[in-house]
């Protein structure tokens, strides 16, 4: 039985659980591929920014849930369940990632509505007359 790694990342409404498995660099986003699920380079990158930190993306397998939000906030949730997840597997890590940013979970989330306005805050127009 190999080793299995289990980290959850947050942002905004977006889940993210990450098993982090040794094997041939394989990623897998809801039972798709990498690349289907997230079109975008970028995104792409920011995902595997902690594997290109400690230099080894080619010897994990990355089976990926997402749930929620829209796509940068899966990506953003993504990212801390990743790095959560190597620092089970080698607690040194924390020290590489910490000034990175990439333990931090972004709790910003959208203000509610409040009656009267249109929106959190929005006012309607103001008539003098």
């Amino acid at each position: 039985m190999t080793k299995e790694f289990i980290g959850t990342g947050r942002r905004k409404t977006a889940v993210s659980s990450v098993r982090i498995r040794p094997g041939s660099g394989k990623v897998k986003v809801n039972n798709r591929n990498f690349e289907v699920y997230f079109p975008l380079a970028i995104q792409r990158d920011l995902i595997l920014s902690p594997f290109k930190k400690i230099g080894d993306h080619k010897h994990y397998d990355l089976v990926i849930r997402v749930k929620g939000g829209g796509t940068e906030a899966q990506v953003i949730a993504t990212r801390l369940g990743i790095s959560r997840a190597l620092i089970l597997e080698d607690e040194t890590r924390k020290v590489e990632f910490k000034p990175l940013g990439y333990l931090t979970r972004d709790s910003r989330k959208k203000e509610r509505k409040k009656y009267g306005l249109r929106k959190a805050r929005k006012r309607p127009q103001f008539s003098k007359r």
